[in-house]
């Protein structure tokens, strides 16, 4: 089994979060759901996700990261995506919810985003 992994930077108010492995049902579901609560907890409510290195996601993966935008959308943030991956790509495309996030291919154009809202 591929082994998820979380890594997390500050830039200012925003969460930058790198995930790496597969986001599927089970440990990197309940990882990534910990995660946020710990963040949003703390009142966070910016976040980047850098997707590039996600090689499977599954529709729970799905379902958390539409969790995660809804959720961050009532606390006045928002969750921008950055690099999926075209795997990533497609499932989010299947499921019909790709039009819901902002798209970038440079982290930093993604963060800078959050200022000029």
């Amino acid at each position: 089994m591929t082994r998820f992994e979380i890594d997390t930077l500050t830039h200012g108010d925003v969460e930058s979060i790198r995930l790496r492995g597969h986001l599927v049902l089970g440990q990197p579901i309940d990882d990534l759901r910990q995660k946020m609560d710990n963040l949003a907890s703390h009142g966070e409510s910016q976040f980047v996700f850098d997707l590039e290195e996600v090689s499977r996601i599954d529709s729970s993966g799905v379902g958390v990261l539409v969790r995660i935008l809804t959720s961050s959308k009532e606390a006045g943030g928002s969750l921008k995506l950055v690099n999926p991956s075209r795997h990533v790509t497609q499932v989010l495309q299947m499921c019909c919810v790709l039009p819901l996030f902002e798209l970038f291919s440079d982290e930093q154009q993604a963060i800078a985003s959050f200022s000029q809202t």
